[in-house]
């Protein structure tokens, strides 16, 4: 198989073994940016997949390059909790001239937690998901990239894990903003009241999940990140474009700001 090109926003495309057909494009109403959901950048997308002429790996690797810029600190070492993170950990080690190092291994025979159905059985999920590679890091000072915190389960037994192996330090990055909102688009996010953005501890994260220091990147951040190279492509006369129209994205569970009026 080969890429040939994307389906557009609103587009009807019929392929047969003779050609590919576009039998109708449904237009937005004038004047309306697009409303690509960031998320799938951030978190949802396989790194392979191409949405608006770019690689969902590349977008996630200047997403670390810009938290690297916004939230640097003195380490040995970044790492990342295996593995949707990785090309983020791999542009923040980059653009702040530090190692990057595996300090967990993950168990391929575990369930995800992220379905687990309370959160006891989540965390044990955590502690078997991982193995730890403490020659790497011990009595070092270990940055973790993730690409989001939704709950804080996760994060506190690895956190706990890595110290106890003998993690000098462990500072949390995160390379998306804090998820604040539910999503009305189709997205399964848990309750406002369930997102740790929203609860009292939210105002201590690195106490309440046992971590050094926790910066998330800022959501100026994320979408530069994300539309730095659609907007060089479109400045471009040379360039095909796959993606046309006015440019934007949808962050309503990181801002409130929902593309379209929600009806109660």
């Amino acid at each position: 198989s080969r890429y040939y090109r994307e389906v557009l926003p609103g587009e009807i495309v019929k392929i047969s073994r003779h050609d590919v057909q576009t039998l109708d494009v449904v237009r937005r109403s004038e004047g309306d940016p697009s409303a690509f959901c960031i998320f799938e950048y951030v978190y949802f997308a396989r790194p392979d997949s191409i949405f608006e002429g770019q690689m969902v790996y590349s977008v996630r690797k200047r997403c670390g390059q810009q938290l690297a810029i916004e939230a640097p600190v003195e380490a040995d070492l970044v790492s990342t909790v295996p593995e949707s993170a990785t090309p983020a950990a791999l542009g923040y080690a980059q653009k702040c001239g530090l190692p990057y190092v595996e300090v967990l291994c993950k168990n391929r025979y575990v369930g995800r937690t992220f379905i687990q159905p309370n959160m006891r059985l989540r965390q044990l999920g955590v502690a078997k998901k991982f193995g730890v590679l403490s020659d790497n890091f011990k009595g070092k000072r270990v940055v973790i990239i993730d690409d989001s915190i939704v709950r804080g389960n996760t994060i506190s037994p690895i956190i706990k894990l890595l110290r106890e192996s003998g993690a000098k330090e462990v500072h949390i990055r995160v390379a998306s903003p804090p998820i604040r909102f539910p999503c009305y688009m189709g997205i399964n996010i848990p309750t406002k009241e369930e997102l740790i953005a929203n609860r009292p501890e939210f105002h201590d994260l690195a106490n309440y999940i046992g971590a050094d220091s926790v910066v998330y990147l800022s959501v100026e951040g994320l979408v530069s990140s994300v539309q730095e190279s659609i907007k060089a492509r479109q400045g471009n006369p040379k360039t095909h474009k796959s993606f046309t129209g006015k440019l934007g994205h949808c962050t309503a569970c990181l801002t409130g700001n929902y593309p379209v009026e929600l009806e109660w």
